[in-house]
């Protein structure tokens, strides 16, 4: 990998101002890796090499004349092809929508667009975004840097795949129930979901974020000082709040930590995973927190109420495709939908309001503590053309325990490396901080990646 590639964000927008690196530079080398890993891993969407370039070279006029339009003028960035971007199409994911070019660019791409990141190439996600897989029916399969042959997780898949394999530093993902941390584990990223609404997304949902996917925490905290800016779009956004994101490590000294090993259901953690989780809580231990061994906050009521709710809301939406375009739906989509056809209104509104019953346990087990560890994902990796984790329709969501009650809580919440598999691949950390301190979970997350310390194995392929 080029040396310029290693460097974090931060340095190389230093270098662009001091006039020792090139954004044409820069923007080249990232072209070259793309050229030689994108036939492996695919995961890129709507990449124009040519278009960025250009952009590059008017970004390198500005920064010689002192002149930047913004803090991130000429770094590279990519964003999921869920988030439109203007005259893009957005596929999500499926074979089975018609492709029509965005009107504008979505919350996050403005942002982007406004502090003056060149946002380069699109990542791929599996069809509607409803896996924690790169298979789609309209993109290439996306795999794991880590390992060709094994999954990169999704629905954040392409953000997770080029983030590991070098395609620069920042990239933003979506998370609905672990879309961007259930990913960045399996990849070595730090990826962040913010409490709902600190990052305006367009459309929204209950749960809906977006968040970086970076291998640095450092980088995640320079995209959210643009990316949190107020957009009017998102009816569920926060009041803006001008946060300092550069602020240093916590101490964590006093600190009570929830230790969480048992989701509650779903898939029980792997040794490898308890093992990897256990020594970070031994970290944080070991520089004065207070290690609290606490009980899940989902059950399986919860779990299967939200099943089908979800079910029933993706197949009002398939039923209104033609019969052509709902055949072209990846058929794993289409049977887990379907069963929402026969689910009575009783029992999707019941399993609705376990979305609510999410948020009430989410709440109250921050009562005694101050954050939550645990997994993100119970389970080490997954064949590359596995639809999830399962690979069962019947058993959609058994991986995600450990992440969706936080998006129903709204609680911030990320990933961050804290060891490897015995196949080496990343197994990545959950810390979880109560609704609304999302400054305070970066700072923990700084402390945990200050003793870690930096990746230096990224793959090179």
């Amino acid at each position: 990998m080029s040396e310029l590639l290693d460097l974090s964000a931060r340095d190389v927008l230093k270098g662009f101002q001091d006039k020792t690196i090139s954004p044409v530079d820069y923007m080249a080398a990232l072209c070259d890796r793309v050229e030689t890993c994108e036939p492996k891993v695919c995961a890129l969407y709507a990449y124009k090499p040519d278009d960025a370039m250009a952009k590059a070279r008017a970004s390198e006029s500005r920064w010689v004349k002192g002149e930047p339009v913004g803090p991130l003028d000429g770094m590279p960035v990519t964003v999921k092809e869920l988030i439109a971007t203007k005259d893009e199409p957005v596929p999500m994911g499926t074979a089975a929508i018609d492709l029509v070019p965005a009107a504008e660019d979505a919350p996050t791409a403005a942002r982007l667009n406004e502090d003056g990141a060149i946002i380069f190439a699109k990542t791929t996600c599996p069809d509607y975004g409803m896996l924690s897989s790169g298979l789609s029916t309209f993109h290439p399969l996306s795999r794991n840097p880590w390992d060709l042959s094994q999954n990169p997780g999704g629905s954040s898949a392409g953000a997770a795949a080029a983030g590991a394999a070098g395609y620069g530093p920042l990239h933003i993902g979506t998370d609905i129930g672990g879309s961007v941390r259930l990913p960045a584990g399996w990849t070595g990223l730090f990826g962040f979901k913010p409490s709902l609404g600190r990052i305006p997304i367009d459309p929204y949902y209950t749960g809906r974020c977006a968040g970086p996917m970076t291998p640095r925490v450092d980088d995640a905290a320079l995209l959210m000082a643009c990316v949190t800016r107020p957009d009017t779009r998102d009816a569920t956004s926060l009041p803006y709040q001008d946060i300092d994101w550069d602020a240093p490590a916590m101490d964590v000294r006093g600190v009570k930590i929830g230790l969480m090993m048992d989701a509650g259901c779903g898939i029980d953690a792997e040794p490898d995973v308890k093992a990897a989780i256990l020594a970070a809580a031994k970290e944080f231990e070991v520089h004065g927190a207070e290690i609290i061994e606490i009980e899940p906050v989902l059950t399986r009521e919860m779990l299967d109420g939200l099943d089908i709710a979800w079910r029933a809301r993706f197949w009002g939406m398939m039923r209104k495709l033609s019969p052509a375009n709902r055949s072209k739906i990846l058929p794993y989509i289409h049977e887990w939908a379907e069963a929402g056809a026969s689910a009575n209104p009783t029992e999707i509104a019941s399993g609705f309001d376990q979305t609510f019953a999410m948020r009430k346990t989410c709440a109250d087990a921050f009562d005694k503590v101050d954050f939550i560890l645990s997994p993100v994902n119970p389970n080490v990796s997954y064949p590359a053309d596995w639809a999830s984790p399962t690979n069962d329709p019947a058993k959609p969501f058994e991986h995600i325990c450990f992440t969706v009650p936080w998006n129903m809580g709204e609680q911030p919440a990320c990933s961050i490396n804290c060891g490897y598999s015995q196949t080496g691949i990343p197994i990545g950390l959950q810390i979880v901080a109560p609704r609304f301190e999302d400054l305070k979970l970066f700072q923990i997350a700084r402390a945990y990646e200050a003793w870690r310390g930096p990746i230096t194995n990224w793959p090179d392929i």
